[in-house]
Parts: C-alpha cells; sequence; structure tokens
C-alpha cells in the first residue's frame, strides 16, 4: 500500500459527475416549493412555469428573440433526435464524430434514417478536419464531446453564407463555452448537465432556418407523434410558448427555472462562463507539475473547460494490457469514491480509459483544489499494488 498519507482537507461536495451534474452552490429542496404539483401542466399556473424556463433560457443563454425554445421530451438525446428526422434529408448531411454521441448521431443517419452521409471522424482527444465541412450540406455535431474532453474552438469553420442547416448538440456546452448564435441552425442541450438540473427533459432551440426547413419540407418516413413539429405545413408555435408535446415533470421544471435564477444571480452567462474556465484552470496548473497524468486533449485551444477527460501517462500503467489500464482506471475511480471525495468520475465506458471530472459552473474551484491531492494519493494506493515486471 502506499506510505502517502491521505489528505486532510476534502471537497465540500463530491459531485463530480458528467451528467446528472452537481446542483448549483446552495441548492436544497425548498427552493422548489413554488413547483405546480398536483396540477395540469396545461393549467395557467403549470403554463406559466414553462414559459418562465423558457424566457429564461432565453436571457441567461442570450439566444436571439427570433429563434424558438422549446422544452421536449427524451432529454438532449430526444432534442437532437427530433431535429435530425424532422428535418434532414433535402441536402447531403455531414457529421463530425469526435466522442461517442456524435457517432450515436452517424448511427440514427446512416443506419436508421438511410441518408448518404459524410462521415469527419477523429479519435478521442481530436477533433475531425474542419476545414472538410461543407456549405451546401447540412451539418450535425457536438459542440463540446462531454465523453473525449474536446471541444470546437470556435464556429469559424460554419460558412456564414451556408446553404444547409446546422444541427448542434450543445449540452456539455450550453452555459460554458461562447455559442456562436449566428452559425448555428439548431441548438440542443439538457437541464442535468451545465444547470445541474433534473433528466428526461431536452430543450430545442430553432432559428428562423430551421423553422424555414421544417415549413418547406416533409420526411417521407413516418414521425413518431414524440418528433412531430408542424401541423399543416407549419410549426407548432404552442410548443414554444409553453406546450409540450408529452407530460413534463413539473418539479424539474422548477428546478431549472431555480438553476437560471441562480445562473442571473451570479452575473449570467459570462459568470457561468468565467467559472468553468477557472475550474479547468485548477486541473491545469494540478495537471502541469504531476507526471503520471494528462488531458486526453493535448491541445489546449481544443480542451473542454465542463467534461474535462484525464488519461494516465505513467509508464507502469501504460505498460500495462488495455485490459489493465481500464482496471487502473476504475480502481481509481472506485477508491475516489470509496472515500466520498469524488463521485462518478470513471471516465465513460466508450472512451480511452481514465478519470472523467466535471467542471462545469456549478462546481466550486474550491472543490477541485482540495480534490486534487486526493488523485494524488489515490494513483500512488492503485499503483502501490502493481505486480512488478518480472
Amino acid at each position: 500500500m502506499s506510505t502517502l498519507a491521505k489528505p486532510a482537507m476534502r471537497p465540500a461536495r463530491p459531485e463530480f459527475s458528467s451528467g446528472p451534474c452537481a446542483k448549483r452552490p446552495g441548492w436544497n429542496p425548498g427552493n422548489l416549493q413554488n413547483a405546480v404539483l398536483g396540477r395540469s401542466h396545461r393549467s395557467k399556473p403549470g403554463k406559466a412555469r414553462l414559459q418562465e424556463a423558457i424566457a429564461r433560457t432565453r436571457e441567461v443563454l442570450e439566444v436571439p428573440d427570433d429563434f424558438l425554445i422549446g422544452i421536449v421530451p427524451g432529454s438532449d438525446t430526444g432534442a437532437v433526435e427530433m431535429a435530425m428526422w424532422s428535418m434532414l434529408g433535402p441536402r447531403p448531411v455531414q457529421l463530425l464524430a469526435f466522442e461517442s454521441f456524435g457517432k450515436d448521431w452517424v448511427t440514427d443517419v446512416v443506419k436508421q434514417l438511410k441518408l448518404p452521409a459524410e462521415v469527419l471522424d477523429a479519435p478521442y482527444g481530436q477533433l475531425p478536419d474542419l476545414s472538410k465541412v461543407r456549405a451546401d450540406a447540412d451539418l450535425v455535431f457536438t459542440w463540446n464531446g462531454t465523453t473525449s474532453g474536446v471541444r470546437v474552438p470556435n464556429a469559424d469553420f460554419i460558412a456564414a453564407d451556408r446553404e444547409g442547416i446546422v444541427i448542434c448538440d450543445a449540452t456539455s456546452a450550453a452555459f460554458a463555452q461562447a455559442l456562436d448564435w449566428t452559425k448555428l441552425d439548431v441548438v440542443t442541450f439538457s437541464w442535468q448537465k451545465a444547470l445541474g438540473g433534473e433528466a428526461a427533459h431536452g430543450v430545442l432551440i430553432l432559428s428562423p432556418r430551421a423553422v424555414a426547413r421544417l415549413e418547406s419540407y416533409a420526411p417521407a418516413w413516418p414521425m413518431p407523434k414524440l418528433f412531430r413539429m408542424t401541423k399543416n405545413g407549419k410549426v407548432t408555435l404552442d410548443l414554444f410558448e409553453g406546450a409540450t408535446i408529452n407530460t413534463p415533470s413539473m418539479l424539474a421544471v422548477e428546478d431549472a427555472v431555480d438553476a437560471l435564477k441562480w445562473a442571473v444571480s451570479i452575473g449570467g452567462l459570462a459568470e457561468m462562463r468565467r467559472r468553468a474556465d477557472a475550474n479547468l484552470a485548477v486541473l491545469e496548473a494540478w495537471t502541469a507539475k504531476t507526471p503520471w497524468v494528462e488531458f486526453l486533449a493535448r491541445d489546449r485551444a481544443i480542451r473542454s473547460n465542463t467534461s474535462v477527460c484525464l488519461s494516465v501517462v505513467d509508464a507502469k500503467v501504460t505498460s500495462l494490457s488495455d485490459e489493465g489500464q481500464a482496471d487502473f482506471a476504475k480502481k481509481l475511480a472506485a477508491l475516489l469514491e470509496k472515500e466520498g471525495v469524488a463521485l462518478d468520475v470513471a471516465g465513460y465506458r466508450d472512451a480511452p480509459p481514465g478519470l472523467r471530472i466535471w467542471c462545469g459552473a456549478t462546481v466550486d474551484s474550491s472543490d477541485l483544489e482540495a480534490l486534487t491531492p486526493w488523485l494524488d494519493w489515490a494513483f500512488a494506493t492503485v499503483a502501490a499494488e502493481l505486480t512488478p515486471a518480472a
């Protein structure tokens, strides 16, 4: 066993999961006392709370006034699926695939919708060649790879005079990174990420160009009820004015409203982005002086400030088989959880072995500062158990 002493300080909040993520600082169930419970979501009070969630989303995310915002079923996945099934087909399709969810969208487009598509892919930790993105094609991509710790640095690769529409899965980028609304036609996210909200609900944001696509194109395939956004060739505006396709959890809605109120109280989007950047900086400073660990995203320009993915690069570990390295990473995460200092920080199952630490705005930098000595202690402890090579 390691002789390294356990650190004296512990994170006050050990929730570093990448989804559902840490609740906002100061959260408690009493914040939800105004939830419209035992009432229809179509009642005046229920619809008013849904409308407030939409209005506050527009305020905090600084969404243009002519964009529509709707609350939809199925979390971020449901929102992306609604957009792809409803809008793709009339133009060539390109997809960026540099992490697991981007690869899921490839599967849906190619194997389910059976559309010919060009896939621009890259290994975990890297971005595809963005110069290959075409202005005449529809584009589907994740802004921030939740499972790879990689983000696009900006939207410069998207043509301002594009002919196609751009569908952006922004679930771990929204509220933490600078989304360029002039380049995006569909933006999706879920409350469970950067807001620390509850799961199962997605947010779907449509530009005027996306609305025009919906009203000018009817897919050849059957459209499930949960995906339908038009009626008689026109967008169903009720869906973006507080109505929902299916029954939402009003408790989850109230929790999202609470998180959005908190965002405003601390200074809005600018402060949420600053907090995420500051959190990433804590791990960058620690990694710079720690030889056994490195970011999966080696290039700082494309490194996520929310879903931070770390790789163990110590020679004793990298000399192990792939299975051995995966087992080492699992033991690290399990030991941190056993000590109660970092919960749910194992890397994503399809990603390279390592740790994944959420650094979004609902996490306090002081907790990350308290965590890093525990990361060193956990590594030393698990590494001491390795059998020396013969």
